[in-house]
């Protein structure tokens, strides 16, 4: 399954839903958390209300010395009865007062037999000594109600139980999780739906990243992360930081591919030329073995020509592997240099080879930069080499060299034919010429290899019909005296 195919796969183990649960489930723990303190916040409070009620009753009938009979007669206690002694026909009161004796029994009081909530009361109450000793009332059941219940003794020995149900307050809480527990589902599914729109908007570029790797990966090396409308500073740095390596993988890519296309120039181009030569000195000897060569005359001009086609094929290697070793960067002794003189030295060797050439020389004084004289003698004879082989002799040559802006330019000029601006751009290509021209083809690759081991560079303006200018750029001043080829 390829990347862009996946990519809409958006699981529980996907981002998207991880951070969609994470979120839901905080504020799932949140709602929990803050309900049950509120909860029991609440239950306490209601507890504390009706256990001070209940304690104040203690209190009050504890503190005043009061008999079974002084209770059952006194017309005072009739709000007592009125408020919180139970009917017959209620099982479950809300409040229940009942006395009883040392054995545990319900007994009658205001006159009334027991009822069944307070013969129930009496039977829950195995300890009622315990229970009023008790500093706060405590939990009871009576016939599967609840109730807090607490107790006093009267002077004469019998127990007076005060008890309040805690139903209604228990059903009000159960009414209060019932009301959180619907609204905090409410809001876990409307954050759960918010989060999942955010989170797909912020998590878009990642998706962009995803669907433009998969691209690339399909061959489209030119495809980059387009920015988002709203980006959050994090996620901009990884597409930019993604930007910068695609940029720099397309670069390699196809650097790559030009270098082992090249490579694959070079090695047929290479061949070629190493053929020709090869192929004439196997011709020549085929004719010796076979006896055709009788004549001395014969054999000599045979014999000069495969040491001709010898000579040729030892300057191929010779410029072959200069180039190999300025391709391998090698370190070389750099020493002070008068190019000025170079340039009127090679001015003088053009004069004797072609003396009907017209040639001007601008090179006055000495200018000094620190290199390696004999590449530097090559590079001008290189140049004036291609002058003497692609130009007409009767065309004008200059020669020069100055120093400005502290570097100095060394430039030769012909007013020869000129090259084309698609010949122009391949010059420096190792192997190329330009029609059926003579040479190998290397010395333009030579000259640039040279110059750039010395930190400099070269430069062609020529257009058709109007020569062909070369110009060397050299540093005056190199403050090491051995540096790294294309270094400095």
């Amino acid at each position: 399954m390829s990347l862009g195919k996946r990519r809409h796969r958006h699981g529980l183990h996907s981002l998207r839903g991880k951070l969609t649960l994470a979120n839901v489930g905080l504020l799932a723990v949140g709602i929990v958390v803050a309900t049950t303190v509120s909860i029991m916040g609440m239950r306490l409070y209601l507890l504390e209300q009706t256990d001070s009620e209940l304690l104040k009753m203690r209190s009050s009938l504890g503190s005043s010395g009061l008999t079974l009979r002084q209770v059952d007669s006194l017309g005072a206690l009739g709000l007592i009865r009125d408020r919180i002694t139970p009917g017959e026909s209620d099982p479950t009161p809300d409040s229940i007062f009942t006395v009883i004796d040392a054995r545990g029994d319900a007994i009658s009081v205001f006159d009334m037999k027991p009822t069944r909530a307070q013969r129930a009361l009496a039977a829950a109450v195995s300890d009622p000594h315990a229970l009023a000793a008790a500093p706060e009332p405590r939990d009871l059941d009576v016939r599967g109600a609840s109730y807090r219940v607490t107790a006093t003794r009267l002077t004469d020995g019998p127990y007076i139980l005060l008890a309040t149900s805690t139903e209604l307050l228990d059903k009000g809480i159960a009414k209060a999780l019932k009301l959180d527990f619907a609204v905090g589902s409410l809001l876990l599914a409307l954050l759960c739906c918010l989060t999942m729109y955010s989170v797909r908007q912020r998590l878009r570029p990642l998706e962009d990243m995803v669907e433009t790797s998969s691209a690339i990966a399909e061959g489209d090396l030119t495809r980059r992360v387009p920015s988002s409308e709203h980006p959050t500073e994090e996620v901009e740095q990884l597409r930019l930081a993604l930007n910068a390596m695609l940029h720099q993988v397309e670069t390699a890519y196809r650097t790559r591919e030009r270098s082992a296309a090249q490579l694959r120039r070079f090695v047929a181009d290479a061949s070629h030329e190493l053929r020709t030569p090869l192929a004439a000195i196997r011709g020549y000897l085929q004719l010796y073995e076979k006896g055709m060569l009788s004549e001395p005359g014969e054999r000599r001009r045979a014999w000069d020509r495969m040491h001709g086609e010898v000579d040729r094929m030892g300057r191929l290697v010779d410029e072959l592997l200069l180039l190999a070793r300025l391709d391998q960067r090698p370190e070389i002794q750099f020493r002070n240099v008068d190019v000025s003189r170079l340039v009127r030295d090679a001015a003088q060797d053009l004069r004797a080879q072609q003396p009907g050439r017209p040639v001007a020389v601008e090179a006055d004084g000495a200018v000094l930069v620190r290199g390696d004289e004999s590449g530097l003698r090559q590079v001008l004879g290189n140049l004036l080499a291609n002058v003497r082989t692609h130009t007409p002799v009767e065309a004008a040559v200059r020669l020069g060299v100055e120093r400005a802006d502290g570097v100095v330019r060394v430039w030769v000029a012909d007013e020869g034919p000129g090259l084309g601006e698609e010949d122009a751009g391949r010059i420096f290509d190792r192997f190329f010429r330009v029609g059926s021209a003579q040479g190998s083809g290397l010395g333009m690759a030579i000259v640039q290899g040279v110059v750039e081991a010395h930190g400099g560079e070269v430069c062609v303006r020529t257009s058709p019909g109007e020569g062909l200018a070369v110009t060397v750029t050299l540093r005056c001043v190199a403050s090491e005296s051995r540096v790294r080829v294309g270094g400095g």
